[in-house]
């Protein structure tokens, strides 16, 4: 009988070793890509400056030429004779043009990327109340894994999609727009019940805010809020999808994640993994909009012909976790089903000690369960990286 056990322990930790290896292989490549990338920007950023310095250069001394030919005409026509004080001037004046145009000109602004990185503290998340097939853990403040289990496994995300839907949308339209309004068409509400998505439940043809679209898309994980940002975003829901993966992309996650709608639904080319989920909750909570959308328990839409007092609408997940002790408040996130990826969830929070966590887990049970799942890593493995 023991050696049976010695036996299942050592493949246990066989495997064990094999999955640290590949993730250790995974990380590497990933620093690579960050590296290339940023070598990358760096020559970009490079090249666009010395071709702004050409232009100011070319400028100024245009700038002193015209103004000591000014001086010239002047002086011609006042019978007064130019003086080597004029084109003194005039190269004075070229000059301070250009260091005028240089201290304007802005500076290249590099788009933000996130690597997490495993360490020897890192833990195996092999609890038996922790049901969810793959998860991850991550130290927002130190990019550092605290645990994680199948965390560069292929998944599908679900509904969590829409927190790179709302990323997406929030970067394109200015707070100045959130009052516009859109209209639901007939095609938004036939692909949210030919599809059985969830919805906010607003009909064909009614008005709403963009502020609506935003909050739907995430508190009630409608299908008809996220498809309508989308088409007010880019036109169609096709070119948003575009900007979703440009966005993908741009994070570095290219070569782990491809979208191929904004809702979640399923589809062979729609994935992601749980690493992918939680740099991309990383990025949406340090939008200003975006946090407040992912933070929000209830929202009440704004009144309409066809709901006068507005449609209340909740984020369950929110409210069902945070009369749970998980060592801090569970401040924002977002869940997701389909056959396919089980219940799976994203979650950002606040620990006791300020110390901001990010949890991403996919393939649990019930969304009650998935729910444990998340209490459950909280609460076993954040000590890990805090003592």
């Amino acid at each position: 009988m023991i050696d049976e056990i010695d036996e299942e322990e050592r493949e246990f930790l066989e495997r064990r070793e094999q999955r640290r290896q590949r993730w250790m292989q995974e990380r590497k490549k990933r620093e690579q890509r960050q590296r290339l990338f940023r070598l990358f920007l760096l020559g970009a950023g490079l090249i666009c400056t010395i071709v702004i310095t050409v232009f100011a250069v070319r400028a100024g001394k245009k700038s002193a030429v015209d103004f000591s030919e000014e001086r010239k005409n002047t002086a011609a026509r006042t019978g007064i004779r130019e003086t080597a004080g004029w084109a003194a001037a005039a190269d004075m004046q070229g000059e301070e043009g250009r260091d005028l145009q240089e201290a304007q000109e802005p500076e290249p602004e590099l788009p933000w990327t996130c690597v997490f990185e495993s360490c020897q503290d890192t833990a195996v998340i092999d609890s038996e109340e922790v049901i969810s097939s793959n998860a991850i853990l991550v130290n927002a403040d130190t990019d550092m894994i605290a645990a994680e289990k199948g965390a560069y496994d292929r998944i599908s995300p679900a509904s969590m999609t829409k927190v790179l839907t709302v990323l997406v949308a929030a970067e394109a339209i200015g707070e100045e727009n959130l009052d516009d309004t859109f209209t639901i068409t007939r095609e938004i509400t036939d692909y949210t019940y030919v599809n059985d998505c969830s919805a906010v439940g607003f009909g064909d043809g009614e008005t709403v805010t963009v502020r609506d679209l935003f909050y739907g898309t995430i508190l009630p994980s409608g299908a008809d809020a996220a498809v309508g940002l989308a088409i007010y975003t880019a036109g169609s829901h096709e070119a948003f999808v575009e900007k979703m993966n440009e966005k993908l992309e741009e994070l570095g996650l290219s070569e782990s994640a491809h979208f191929t709608n904004c809702v979640g639904l399923y589809d062979e080319e729609h994935y992601c993994t749980v690493y992918d989920m939680a740099v991309l909750m990383k990025a949406a909570m340090q939008n200003e909009w975006c946090r407040e959308v992912l933070s929000a328990h209830t929202y009440t839409t704004t009144a309409t012909l066809e709901h006068p007092e507005g449609i209340t609408i909740s984020n369950w997940f929110l409210r069902r976790i945070e009369d749970k002790d998980t060592g801090g408040l569970v401040v924002g996130g977002k869940t997701g089903f389909v056959i396919q990826s089980g219940s799976c969830a994203v979650s950002w929070e606040e620990y006791a000690d300020g110390t901001p966590y990010i949890c991403v887990t996919a393939g649990s049970t019930s969304s009650w369960r998935c729910i444990y799942d998340q209490v459950e890593i909280y609460n076993r493995y954040i000590p890990v990286m805090s003592s």
